[in-house]
């Protein structure tokens, strides 16, 4: 199957009534840390709110240290956002092993995140949020 063929397969969704999306800008002080050390620290920040899943907060990825972040060969699709790509931060042990979400492609409708990092909250050793 080529990748062209793969992403034809897979279905699109628009956010709507039944499966609400919002995203916001989010200007209180947020500061990812893992393994001892700030990954990220921002003033910048969208909250992204999806049906009843609790609030995501996207962190821009230059406010993050991506020198701390590595890449991994996990993936996962979400029709309504897209191909999202995970990194691991290895200062922090096995518990941070996929702890970051990524779009880098996201669908039209999601294009805000565009560039954005996501932290799972239990695989990381704080998020703070002022």
């Amino acid at each position: 199957m080529t990748p062209s063929s793969s992403a034809a397969a897979r279905p699109v969704r628009q956010p709507g009534p039944d499966h609400p999306i919002s995203i916001t800008r989010n200007s209180s002080h947020i500061v990812v840390r893992a393994g001892g050390r700030v990954v990220a620290d921002t003033r910048h920040a969208l909250t992204l709110q999806e049906a009843n899943y609790p609030p995501v907060h996207y962190i821009p990825r230059a406010d993050a240290d991506m020198s701390l972040l590595e890449r991994t060969d996990h993936a996962t699709y979400c029709p309504y956002k897209g191909d999202c790509s995970y990194y691991s931060i290895p200062s922090a042990g096995e518990r941070a092993k996929n702890a970051v979400w990524t779009y880098e492609h996201p669908h039209d409708a999601m294009i805000e995140i565009k560039d954005y990092l996501a932290f799972y909250p239990d695989r990381v050793d704080a998020i703070d949020i002022d």
